[in-house]
């Protein structure tokens, strides 16, 4: 059932007129570029919580992935991603809906808002590739630092200059290091952290003898040996951190504690030892979360100075016994994860749920769990330790206080079929939480970014330190 309908009236013409306006934008426009406001509150058609949906376009938008900050560090605008410029980043102020184009020149994998100052850094190709050049084929990258502040008044006062009046290339990436785009921005906003993908560079780093990871699962991931560098952002001067005998994934800097990193053991699902830690000089090099095989651990992300949250997963039927449900809910349909190559992980016969580690005394809480289905698979948390939220395989949105261990779904009617999940992500000052949705796409597929709003009576239990 198309879950729009279950908006009232005057509200479902609304959005149905919104995402059949498709929005005529030049191919290409430079960095600064306006575009007019898309901001929209739609009431959720099935927990009445008001979503402020920042885009509704059908131009494909994507958030930043939920390991990295989303805000600008003034509080005002949300960094995402969209092909209204292709191949661009932008930005959209929370409060009027202004859409501002924030590169030009293109960016590689993970864009890095900064949170002591208005700049956003990320990793992009030195030169345009030759025609025909395989994109496995390893090339000059460079560290880009974009000046908001500077952008977004000149864009409002109709004064803009040349990209280079905003853009500072902080250094360049040899290729032979094979730079990827799995990048995070240090704490002290002094170094910028890239992933070394060359097998042949990263090996120079390991001991003599390590072992190499082959492959591990259906998805032939995981190989290694990968690395991490980090860039000094005032010199342009590379050092390298640490490397492993294994594929690297998502990498994470610790925004309350500089000089700490999480990062992940990428397969595609399933991992033997998902979750990693090292210093930003490549001391302290362990696992975050120590697993066993039957534990299926994935979406790790810093949340505090001193807590990381991640997914146990329990999304797979016990072997043996009879289970029956509806598609969506994990035990039948297309979900991800089912395939029986993953070995005998992901499933309730052992404790699962949204999990917490703290990076300090390494113990491990488990704060909730869905009852049913996949069971929490994206997550996050409030920098204060309030609260802890995820998301599901039907993109249901779930909230969860931790000083009470109540849970609640907060928003749904997200649409599974959508392009991806929705991702949540929480503001710093734990009031809010962005997401991404394809609750107005004209095909279910596309999405738009989306923030959505603690409930008042639960911020007004915290603030009485009362339950």
């Amino acid at each position: 059932m198309n879950k729009l309908k279950a908006l009232p009236n005057l509200m479902r013409a609304s959005a149905l007129l919104c995402v059949s306006m498709a929005l005529t934008q030049p191919a290409l426009a430079e960095i600064g570029k306006r575009f007019p406001s898309e901001r929209q509150v739609v009431t959720d058609p099935i927990t009445g919580t008001p979503l402020t949906f920042l885009t509704t376009q059908p131009h494909g938008d994507a958030k930043i992935y939920q390991t990295h900050p989303q805000w600008t560090s003034d509080g005002q605008w949300l960094i995402f991603r969209s092909a209204m410029v292709a191949g661009e980043a932008m930005a959209v102020n929370e409060q009027t809906g202004d859409i501002v184009q924030v590169t030009e020149g293109g960016y590689d994998g993970m864009l890095n808002p900064a949170q002591k100052s208005m700049r956003l850094f990320f990793l992009r190709e030195a030169e345009p590739r030759a025609k025909g050049t395989p994109p496995a084929v390893e090339v000059k990258k460079q560290v880009v630092a974009v000046d908001l502040a500077r952008l977004f008044a000149d864009s409002k006062a109709g004064t803009l200059k040349k990209a280079e009046h905003y853009q500072r290339i902080v250094g360049e990436v040899p290729a032979e290091l094979g730079a990827v785009g799995d990048t995070a921005l240090d704490a002290d906003e002094d170094w910028f952290y890239f992933r070394v993908g060359s097998k042949a560079a990263a090996a120079k780093h390991l001991p003599p003898g390590t072992k190499i990871e082959p492959p591990f699962g259906p998805r032939n991931m995981g190989a290694g040996p990968t690395g991490i560098a980090k860039m000094n952002v005032l010199t342009g001067a590379i050092q390298h951190v640490v490397s492993v005998p294994f594929q690297i994934g998502h990498i994470q800097a610790n925004l309350w504690n500089p000089g700490e990193l999480v990062f992940s053991w990428e397969t595609g699902g399933k991992s033997p030892q998902r979750t990693w830690t090292v210093k930003g000089d490549g001391t302290g090099l362990r696992p975050l979360y120590p697993e066993s095989e039957h534990e299926w651990v994935t979406h790790e992300a810093i949340i505090g100075k001193d807590e990381v949250a991640l997914a146990i997963m329990g999304h797979r039927p016990i072997p043996g016994v009879e289970h029956k449900g509806p598609a969506g809910t994990g035990v039948e349909g297309p979900n991800p994860g089912q395939d029986a190559a993953w070995g005998p992980s992901g499933t309730r016969e052992k404790p699962t749920g949204l999990a917490i580690v703290n990076l300090r005394s390494r113990e491990m809480q488990i704060v909730g769990q869905t009852p049913s289905g996949s069971g929490l698979w994206h997550v996050h948390g409030s920098a204060d330790g309030r609260w802890a939220v995820g998301d599901d395989f039907a993109r249901g949105l779930y909230l969860i206080d931790r000083k009470t261990s109540e849970m609640m779904l907060l928003s749904a009617g997200h649409k599974d079929t959508a392009r991806d999940h929705i991702h949540p992500t929480f503001s710093p000052d734990g009031t809010r939480i962005q997401i991404q949705s394809a609750m107005l796409s004209p095909d279910g597929r596309g999405m738009n970014i989306v923030v959505v709003p603690v409930p008042q009576a639960w911020l007004k239990r915290a603030v009485a330190g009362k339950p």
